[in-house]
């Protein structure tokens, strides 16, 4: 082949090797992102959707009304089973979501649409791959009005209280009726939902309800069969301002704000044999809750009630926003050495950490927030809650440490202690600057003998007895002084 003939085939060749080089390319850009899981976490004061892929996905929202939906638009996605598993996901307690269909909007576009209980505040934002998730798509609904936690307090006990005795009634009407032998508990005179005498209206339909919530229709019923029963109420008008009597009690209200650690997505240490963080300290701040609620003028808030994510400063604010007279934050940690034993109590340190092991339990608790997901724009102003967390005082610190030490001396009844003093780090969780704050790791999960024990219902009850002695302890060297409570 002469040189001029090289030429020409190389000028031909050319359009052809410039195609063949960007066609893998285009077929990495044609790949769909696949689907790696999707999850519900339902509570009460906020419902978080996550959608996780294996690379970035691009959604757009909106809410329709009449009747209240959420619609989300997932682009450059085939609809796979993966997605259709969110249906099946929804639990009847979710206070926000009825429902959720799934389908093949457009080609390359699946579409999820919520039907919704009441009307939301969503917020969408995504989240970098950080162990063990890859890219994270996130929704979370919010109501539209926020309850007061204070009136919340101030009013468990009484509409508890109306509950029981509901109860004991009811119990008591079902045991008159079936000693009659009219087999329900009716009013004289009001005809059954199903026609037959002295049933229950709606109680029929009840017994008939399908497992999705909605009951089917009474058979041999000439009137309409009833409307869906709900499964959460609808949203209640705004509350009635407190009593003067109310207000009384909540003055003089003792307050412990608890704070299971972790939740939702962020599973915390994780035991030997698969017992996770995150359910260990619900457990023993749900258990706790009850213990300390019995105590006269002492309420409990805690910043989570369910296996949902609260952000670091979030636990933080909803503590502040009871104005509560305490903040004990629960956990069960993992250390670098699995003989590593025994419980430890810390206080805040504005000044470094006690020791490297304290310094290394504040980073990786500190960390929190990278795997639950937080939405940083969602905090209104960031520069003004930093501030407010770096404001604590040294007279929180000292009450404080008191506090730890009276929780740790009734611990040591118990088990084993990792430290015999309270340690201190820059834990953020701890930055109350009003209130006095600790942070227990109640044993160490990733040892396999703590573990054990902290599977054990008896053993949670005896931790849930130390450190609530150690908080009346407290109380009754250190009284809390009658405050003017703010609502809102």
């Amino acid at each position: 082949m002469t040189d001029l003939q090289r030429r020409a085939w190389l000028r031909a060749a050319a359009p052809l090797a410039l195609a063949f080089a960007v066609r893998p390319a285009d077929a990495v850009d044609a790949v769909s992102p696949t689907i790696v899981a999707v999850r519900l976490w339902p509570a009460r004061e906020v419902t978080r959707i996550t959608i996780e892929s294996d690379r970035v996905l691009q959604a757009r929202h909106f809410l329709i009304e009449a009747p209240q939906r959420l619609s989300v638009d997932l682009e450059g996605l085939e609809l796979d089973a993966a997605l259709r598993e969110l249906v099946g996901q929804v639990r009847p307690d979710d206070p926000f979501i009825q429902g959720v269909r799934v389908g093949q909007y457009q080609p390359r576009v699946v579409r999820l649409v919520f039907d919704l209980k009441q009307a939301v505040r969503p917020e969408q934002f995504a989240l970098l791959p950080v162990p063990p998730y890859q890219h994270r798509l996130i929704f979370d609904l919010y109501p539209t009005a926020e309850r007061d936690p204070l009136l919340t307090l101030v009013r468990d006990r009484e509409e508890a209280q109306q509950r029981a005795a509901q109860v004991v009634q009811d119990s008591l009407s079902d045991f008159i009726a079936r000693i009659e032998g009219r087999g329900g508990t009716a009013a004289e005179g009001v005809p059954a939902a199903g026609g037959g005498p002295g049933a229950t209206p709606g109680a029929s339909a009840r017994a008939s309800a399908p497992a999705g919530g909605r009951p089917a229709a009474v058979a041999h019923t000439p009137a309409p069969a009833p409307a869906p029963v709900p499964m959460t109420p609808a949203p209640a008008a705004p509350p009635a301002p407190l009593t003067a009597a109310e207000r009384q009690r909540a003055d003089r209200l003792v307050i412990v704000a608890l704070d299971p650690g972790h939740g939702g997505e962020d599973p915390g240490a994780i035991g030997p044999t698969g017992l996770r963080e995150k359910d260990v300290v619900l457990a023993i701040a749900l258990e706790l809750r009850e213990r300390l609620n019995a105590v006269p003028g002492m309420r409990v808030m805690l910043t989570r009630e369910t296996d949902h994510f609260v952000p670091l400063w979030d636990r933080v604010r909803k503590a502040r926003r009871v104005q509560a007279d305490l903040f004990v934050s629960l956990h069960a940690d993992a250390f670098m050495r699995r003989e590593a034993r025994g419980a430890s109590v810390f206080a805040l340190s504005t000044r470094g950490a006690t020791s490297a092991a304290a310094r290394w339990m504040a980073e990786r608790e500190n960390a929190a927030d990278q795997v639950g997901g937080v939405n940083v724009a969602g905090v209104r102003d960031p520069q003004i809650l930093q501030t407010m967390l770096d404001m604590s005082t040294t007279a929180q610190i000292k009450d404080s440490l008191a506090l730890g030490r009276e929780v740790l001396g009734r611990l040591d009844r118990v088990g084993d202690l990792h430290k015999r003093e309270v340690e201190q780090a820059g834990f953020a969780v701890l930055k109350a600057p009003d209130i006095p704050s600790i942070l227990i790791e109640t044993a160490f999960i990733s040892n396999p003998q703590e573990e054990k024990r902290l599977r054990d219902p008896a053993y949670r009850t005896q931790l849930v007895g130390a450190i609530a002695s150690g908080i009346r302890r407290y109380f009754a060297r250190k009284p809390p002084l009658t405050r003017q409570r703010r609502l809102g």
